[in-house]
């Protein structure tokens, strides 16, 4: 349930080669910054503006006179950058991707059409296709007594070697508002987060969370 070709479309992001001979998609969050330098020398010049060092720019995306973009960052065609955005760097924002007002990324892929609309925290963490997180949803990315992340999942732990591991997201999830995602969360293609949830470990694909004892698969 946690491996890359079961939560994510990787044909529907500009850094598809990002994932290339990984399993798990947290093993990509150390190469996002090299990445993106790398692959921004390569974008055509005719459809992308490159304002500062490191930043590349659709020319058709939309960016607010209020968002501050640090480098390294590459924002796809389309995508939607509000009022008081803060993108701090190493950041990947897809085709007609929305980061919203106040929000803030740090260290992530946005796959296309990813949607954090609304005073959302997004480090050290991957959203696939047309996931969507609602107003003051966030991931945690640092677990309180600072020792390394694991993905709890049924049967065991997978180690991740991370002390920063947001979450993973995987295409069409829906989390609802004012919601956390704790270190290590992953959740299943075209699941739903109920609102203001505290969510840790792997939630199935195709399931509905409601609290911790109550997670159900959609019929």
């Amino acid at each position: 349930m946690v491996e890359i070709h079961e939560l994510l479309d990787l044909s529907k992001t500009l850094a598809a080669e990002l994932f290339d001979g990984k399993t798990y998609p947290w093993e990509v969050l150390d190469d996002i910054k090299p990445f993106i330098l790398k692959l921004g020398l390569t974008l055509p010049k005719e459809e992308f503006d490159n304002p500062s060092e490191g930043v590349w720019i659709a020319k058709d995306a939309k960016v607010f006179p209020s968002a501050w973009i640090g480098a390294p960052c590459i924002i796809d065609h389309g995508a939607e950058i509000r009022h008081c955005a803060f993108i701090r760097g190493s950041a990947i924002v897809g085709k007609n991707a929305v980061v919203g007002n106040s929000c803030e990324l740090k260290n992530v892929v946005l796959f296309d059409n990813v949607q954090t609309p609304h005073y959302n925290y997004v480090g050290d963490s991957i959203l696939g296709y047309k996931a969507h997180m609602g107003a003051g949803s966030i991931t945690s990315n640092v677990k309180s007594d600072k020792t390394l992340v694991v993905v709890k999942q049924p049967g065991g732990f997978i180690e991740t070697g991370r002390k920063k591991f947001g979450a993973i997201l995987g295409d069409f999830v829906e989390v609802g508002c004012n919601s956390v995602l704790n270190p290590g969360t992953v959740v299943g293609r075209c699941s739903n987060i109920y609102p203001t949830s505290c969510v840790r470990g792997v939630i199935p694909a195709n399931s509905i969370y409601k609290d911790k004892v109550d997670i159900v698969l959609k019929s």
